[in-house]
């Protein structure tokens, strides 16, 4: 079994057992899977890669929240594009730092708390929760993978 069609079939069955997670929950079933998405696209994988992801997401809902309260508080749109610009500058270069060295993943969390209308305590359990879930949709697929070539290089007996 290929590596693509291993992890395909345990991320369509996780995905299936998220949405019942997320509903079950009372959970944003679609900021859990940008939190897999962002696990996916995270260059760096493993347990490290989980990490960096999930880091770079809540910095990411951090950011929003500033640009949201801070408009809000300066009260003038102008002011609010001003934030906006200088607040995407920080979510940039916080890159230097190696645990929030994913800029994507920090816009993935910002756009989620955009999306949630700048609810975070919704917005955050359901990133991480699916970031873990992406987590588990690469790492059981690449377990299967292995296993399937492992039980095809057995040797062929006759009985």
């Amino acid at each position: 079994m290929s590596t693509l069609l291993a992890i395909s079939l345990t991320t369509g069955l996780l995905s299936g057992i998220w949405g019942w997670v997320a509903v079950s929950l009372g959970l944003l079933s679609w900021a859990g899977f940008l939190g897999c998405t962002s696990y996916f696209a995270s260059p760096t994988q493993g347990v490290k890669g989980l990490g960096i992801s999930l880091l770079t997401n809540l910095a990411g809902v951090g950011w929003a929240l500033v640009i949201i309260y801070g408009s809000q508080w300066f009260g003038n749109e102008i002011i609010g594009y001003v934030l906006t610009a200088m607040v995407s500058f920080f979510m940039c270069i916080q890159a230097k730092k190696q645990w929030l060295s994913f800029i994507p993943g920090t816009f993935i969390g910002a756009c989620a708390t955009f999306a949630a209308s700048g609810n975070w305590q919704l917005v955050i359990p359901s990133l991480l929760i699916g970031g873990v879930f992406g987590y588990l949709m690469k790492a059981s697929g690449v377990w299967l993978q292995a296993r399937s070539q492992s039980k095809g290089a057995l040797p062929q007996t006759t009985l």
